[in-house]
């Protein structure tokens, strides 16, 4: 195992910070001097470093783009007012990280690797955190395949990386939603819930379909009946109806286990909703919109935090919100963010400080 201290560090001799605003920077857009990069071979974790941010050299025969033994995760790091650095429930993601390692027949990443080399690159990298509301640091831990030979088998070589982005909002305005009744996201046996690169890149067709109907995004129903709530997009949902806050349950394995809707289920409670984790049919939501008691729609994510859904088109019928005249959304967002930030005490201990 690669002990912390045996992480080499590598700095770059001027910082692209100089170059780049920071004030209201587009998601994803940039990156920081530096990056973690780590290979597996032989068994083992070896060659743990640090170094300035930098293309890959790899072989056209790369197992993972034949494959797609490929995983990822998304977290942030936030700054204080008074300057101080902490990362959002990083244990959460590194669980699910090796979850979905597991799923994907990828080696174990050890706790100490994971926890002690995102410390080490977000401190080194820390000045590029922005300090505007809904901005913060980005970080991308993920792993691939290394092998450089074809043949449909479990790599032996990996390489796992962290590379970070300083960003803004990843949706600027509510969005609207297109229920899809054709394709699916995830069937149960499959790997729904783990965090594999293949999930997003089997949804870009659906998506793509939906937005050139003007929508911004799909919300998935199951693989069987078309009927019950998945994710939607890139996000788990909630739905305030009557006095509950209901979201699709995980047990069938085919939904993301999101940090920020646990986190979410947890304020919602605090905030005195009755939060129901069940199966909920598009028909059981359309009900609701009818009688006037589906009072809001939201998704939750590490990128998208709480982002609010002013319309939602079924077949053709569609329902619209008012969500200027909202309250829950907003407070939900308002008291998740005040922890972040460091404006509220940290009670369920999320704030990793670096």
């Amino acid at each position: 195992m690669i002990a912390a201290g045996n992480i080499n560090i590598t700095r770059v001799e001027r910082s692209k910070l100089k170059d780049i605003n920071l004030t209201n920077i587009p998601f994803g857009k940039y990156f920081t001097d530096h990056m973690l990069e780590v290979d597996f071979e032989d068994g083992e974790w070896k060659n743990a470093e640090i170094k300035p941010y930098q293309p890959l050299l790899l072989e056209p025969s790369l197992a993972a783009l034949h494959y797609g033994q490929a995983i990822f995760e998304g977290i942030k790091a936030y700054k204080n007012e008074a300057g101080a650095v902490s990362i959002f429930r990083p244990h959460d993601n590194f669980k699910r990280f090796n979850a979905s390692a597991e799923r994907m027949q990828m080696p174990q990443v050890p706790e100490e690797l994971f926890m002690e080399g995102m410390r080490m690159l977000v401190e080194l990298d820390k000045n590029w955190i922005p300090q505007q509301p809904d901005h913060s640091l980005y970080i991308r831990p993920f792993m691939f395949s290394s092998d450089e030979m074809i043949g449909v088998r479990p790599s032996e070589k990996y390489k796992f990386l962290i590379i970070l982005s300083p960003t803004g909002p990843y949706y600027n305005a509510p969005m609207r939603i297109y229920v899809e009744e054709q394709y699916v996201r995830a069937v149960p046996g499959g790997v729904g819930y783990a965090k594999a690169a293949g999930n997003y890149g089997a949804a870009m067709y659906a998506t793509a379909q939906a937005k050139k109907k003007g929508y911004d995004q799909v919300l998935w129903m199951d693989a069987y009946e078309h009927k019950y709530v998945q994710e939607c997009g890139t996000m788990n949902v909630f739905f305030i109806i009557g006095n509950k806050a209901i979201t699709p349950e995980l047990e069938s394995g085919t939904i993301l286990a999101g940090v920020t809707r646990d986190s979410a289920i947890t304020v919602l409670r605090e905030m005195g909703f009755d939060v129901e984790e069940g199966q909920l049919s598009i028909d059981n939501i359309i009900d609701a919109y009818r009688a006037g008691i589906l009072y809001e729609v939201f998704g939750t994510g590490t990128a998208a935090t709480i982002s609010l859904i002013k319309e939602l088109r079924y077949k053709d019928f569609t329902m619209t919100f008012d969500v200027d005249n909202w309250r829950t959304a907003p407070e939900l967002k308002n008291r998740l963010n005040a922890i972040r930030y460091g404006q509220a005490p940290d009670t369920h201990g999320w704030m990793h400080r670096i």
